[in-house]
């Protein structure tokens, strides 16, 4: 059986999601807080990371985004597919959501790994929140452009880890409350059955 492995809080939420929109056959093993560096997972990965997908000959799939594609392409019956405008788009998305905002939130879980002072660390979280603030606001303007239903106009996995980072904001001095359409972005997702089924298989609660 396909396994997908999880942590609540984290942004292997998103490939959860993705499961459970598609109905893919893939099992959800949710792991405790601090299981992902124990070597019973490092065994599957070394990066001591979630998500990871497990297939049955052993390999091993990191990484939300490469996880989402491979689902798409999977089990998406051609929905998701790179050579549409939408797949373009949900990976030019992905791209940004993983390696710019989700990067930037480095700084706040782990600020000790850029300095050392509590000066300098709250200089950190102070450069943190700056450049968060720009990210979530061209996120806001890109949804409402769009709609605002969907970041694309149209469903996608991009939602997926957009809706973890209208969560992960909560855990900052920001305000989801200044950006309305991502506000308004939340509350439709977590109406979603998909949605409350992956915060289920995840130990976690839509935060309203």
């Amino acid at each position: 059986m396909l396994t997908l492995y999880t942590m609540p809080g984290t942004c292997s939420l998103a490939p959860n999601i993705a499961i459970a929109w598609l109905d893919a056959p893939v099992d959800i093993k949710n792991m405790a807080y601090g299981d992902h560096k124990k070597d019973a997972y490092l065994k599957i990965n070394p990066k001591g990371k979630v998500p990871a997908v497990k297939f049955d000959d052993g390999d091993v799939l990191t990484e939300a985004s490469a996880i989402l594609s491979w689902l798409g392409a999977s089990y998406g019956n051609g929905e998701y597919a790179r050579d549409t405008k939408l797949g373009r788009k949900e990976a030019e998305a992905l791209s940004y959501m993983t390696s710019e905002v989700h990067a930037t939130y480095g700084g706040h879980f782990g600020t000790a790994n850029f300095a050392g002072t509590d000066s300098a660390q709250d200089e950190v979280k102070k450069k943190t929140y700056e450049k968060l603030s720009g990210q979530y606001q061209r996120l806001n303007d890109n949804l409402k452009d769009s709609g605002g239903d969907f970041y694309l106009g149209k469903r996608s996995f991009a939602d997926t880890f957009l809706y973890v980072l209208t969560r992960w904001i909560e855990q900052t001095p920001l305000n989801l409350a200044d950006y309305p359409a991502l506000k308004s972005f939340r509350a439709k997702m977590e109406a979603d059955e998909g949605v409350q089924k992956a915060l289920k298989r995840q130990d976690m609660e839509p935060l309203g």
